[in-house]
């Protein structure tokens, strides 16, 4: 390799996100080895992709994030943002648990779904993608939901982290008991409604307890003083306020398409909802993790 070849590798390392002085250990691999196809493979490196994240948080920070190991309950319209946001983030060890498919109706917001992938399980359409983004995360996919039958099959006090994004009241209701039961060292976080909204502003974090406005807190709240249990610790939530009307009316579909919409059609009312909104939900329950991670590294 002359000096004009080394110059232009060289600008092509640090620009791809290695610093200065790592750029001549890999000018002396790229001496060795000429091939493109390997340079390509170095820079899709778990360092390469993450360095930026890296800079942010410092060494001790990003290995704290790559060990870190999370369940999330619900890949739908915030959960799928969760997952999007901790893996682009350098988490690399999640657990998706989601029982339905993607449905056309799931396109206008989720993060995995696209005209390509209706039909799929929504975890492995998920996985797929998350793979996309760090070829070497551990992503398990789990098809099923978190309920009274299952509830025992998930091995909670093995994680750092549970994130609830379930829209069921019942199943959430049933996680929030159990999350909150485990030891402290098992962090949990919830998501409240996201739909009915259109102000990213009034997006809010805080202790369940203290929630106002939310209608899906104000009715796990009475479902847990009706039952006479409750939460064993307080947690926080992401909620919003913000309570708009529908607008306008179920839109009928054809029969060619009606196959493709909500196979596990279990809501007692579908509701509006736009993509900022759920994602800015998912990526400030992503946020609250990282947080926490840093926080403790």
């Amino acid at each position: 390799m002359n000096a004009c070849e080394a110059k232009a590798a060289r600008k092509r390392v640090q620009r791809y996100g290695f610093s200065s002085g790592n750029a001549n250990l890999r000018l002396d691999f790229l001496a060795e080895s000429d091939k493109r196809s390997t340079f390509v493979a170095e820079m899709k490196s778990e360092y390469a992709i993450f360095n930026r994240t890296e800079r942010l948080v410092g060494s001790g920070g990003m290995q704290a994030i790559s060990a870190a190991r999370v369940i999330i309950f619900g890949v739908g319209g915030v959960g799928s943002w969760v997952a999007e946001g901790l893996v682009r983030s350098g988490v690399a060890r999640i657990t998706l648990v989601d029982s339905d498919r993607v449905s056309i109706t799931n396109v206008n917001r989720q993060c995995p779904a696209t005209t390509k992938t209706i039909g799929e399980v929504k975890v492995n359409a998920m996985k797929s993608r998350l793979l996309e983004i760090n070829p070497d995360a551990k992503i398990e996919a789990v098809e099923g939901v978190y309920d009274s039958t299952t509830c025992d099959t998930f091995n909670l006090e093995s994680y750092d982290y549970v994130i609830d994004a379930i829209d069921s009241l019942e199943c959430k209701a049933l996680l929030i008991l159990k999350a909150t039961s485990l030891p402290r060292s098992v962090k949990f976080f919830s998501s409240m409604g996201a739909a009915l909204k259109m102000d990213p502003t009034k997006i809010r974090v805080a202790e369940f307890w203290q929630v106002e406005g939310c209608p899906l807190a104000r009715a796990l709240r009475q479902r847990f003083k009706r039952n006479h249990l409750f939460p064993a610790r307080k947690f926080q939530v992401v909620y919003s306020p913000e309570v708009l009307p529908n607008r306008g009316n179920v839109i009928p579909l054809e029969d060619d398409v009606r196959q493709h919409v909500d196979w596990n059609a279990r809501k007692a009312q579908v509701n509006g909802t736009v993509a900022h909104i759920t994602a800015i939900f998912g990526f400030t329950l992503a946020g609250l993790v990282l947080q926490d991670i840093c926080a403790g590294s």
